[in-house]
């Protein structure tokens, strides 16, 4: 497939400058890669993030972080602009995973705690198709995180009877994260009566096989770690269709799992099983979308981070967080969201196509 993207350039640069440029390009080292960046698709757009907290009038010391994406070969965000009556804000990561979070916080504040925050991103598609057919032995201590169980997925009883089952006869990274990839695709399903993007709580998942994105890719990413695989979920926004409109709860996550001697693998099941729904399609019609995203994202996403049982940087006073894709809020030590999602918070996020 990429010899094909190489092969038209070689004739479009053949018929304008010759053979002596044909000759450079060819030996260029960086050729495939530069073809490969020019084809992928890209968009353009500006995020705002609106709150006005609703937190008690009488609260002393009121706490907001935000998920706050960071620039890396994916995407590029700038125009960062901050804006509202708090006492104190910053940008801060944590030391487990990394993520970043816009924190914020209003000290003995009267009236309304108002936070505008706003950025710009251009972000591109993911395209991970060209891993090798041999893979390289890979140290598993160095997956450490990525291999680990969670506080949702304990990675024994029916989660690893049923890896075992799905992975069985299949011995590298590819063949069980394609196996595991083929399963989730025919047997789960979304469930739109599912709030947010689902807890992820894969003990209760692997039964019932419904849920959303958060709940498939928890399933997907365990079932990858009993096996072997390193996995990880990506957690993120996604930019909606349209030149503008609301993204509030546009929320979406997908997954990596590792290849050796390549690098991270991305798969987006739960995305087929959404198209699968609500263009009543069946999987058969799915297949394009099916083959698609083991491999490939689509540009219309932000990540924002990764990881499980989170600790924030400044530390919340709540217990660690399920996953840090929604903003989270304490009032005097104590948990504003009335769930994992803080619908409840007083926020809007909205974007703007560039």
């Amino acid at each position: 497939m990429q010899w094909k993207c190489c092969s038209s350039q070689f004739l479009r640069v053949f018929s304008r400058f010759g053979l002596f440029s044909l000759l450079i390009l060819a030996f260029s080292p960086v050729t495939a890669l530069d073809v490969q960046s020019a084809q992928l698709k890209e968009r353009r757009a500006e995020a705002t993030y609106s709150v006005n907290l609703n937190a008690p009038a009488e609260a002393k010391h009121v706490r907001l972080w935000i998920p706050y994406p960071m620039s890396d070969e994916n995407q590029e965000v700038s125009d960062v602009v901050v804006a509202g009556n708090s006492t104190a804000w910053g940008v801060y990561k944590e030391g487990a995973f990394g993520n970043a979070a816009l924190y914020a916080e209003w000290k003995n504040t009267k009236g309304p705690r108002t936070l505008t925050y706003t950025f710009k991103v251009l972000r591109r598609e993911r395209v991970t198709r060209d891993a090798p057919a041999v893979e390289l032995p890979f140290s598993k201590s160095e997956f450490r995180k990525e291999l680990a169980p969670t506080r949702l997925a304990d990675l024994k009883g029916p989660e690893k009877e049923l890896a075992e089952k799905i992975t069985a006869g299949k011995s590298t990274n590819r063949e069980k994260a394609f196996a595991i990839y083929d399963w989730t695709v025919e047997y789960m399903f979304r469930d739109p009566n599912t709030k947010g993007c689902g807890i992820g709580d894969v003990d209760t998942l692997v039964r019932t096989l419904g849920g959303k994105c958060g709940d498939i890719h928890s399933v997907y990413t365990a079932l990858a770690r009993t096996s072997g695989v390193p996995a990880r979920e990506v957690f993120g926004i996604r930019l909606p269709s349209g030149k503008e409109g609301d993204m509030t709860k546009a929320q979406h996550c997908w997954v990596e799992w590792y290849s050796p001697g390549y690098g991270w693998v991305v798969v987006d099941p739960a995305d087929v099983r959404k198209a699968i729904l609500e263009k009543k399609i069946t999987l058969e019609q799915a297949k394009p979308l099916r083959e698609y995203y083991f491999g490939a994202v689509d540009e219309s996403r932000i990540a924002v981070g990764t990881g499980r049982d989170l600790v924030l940087n400044p530390p919340q006073a709540g217990e660690p967080l399920n996953y840090f894709m929604y903003p989270y809020a304490e009032a005097d030590g104590k948990a504003l969201n009335e769930d994992l999602y803080g619908f409840n918070l007083g926020y809007t996020i909205r974007f703007r196509e560039l």
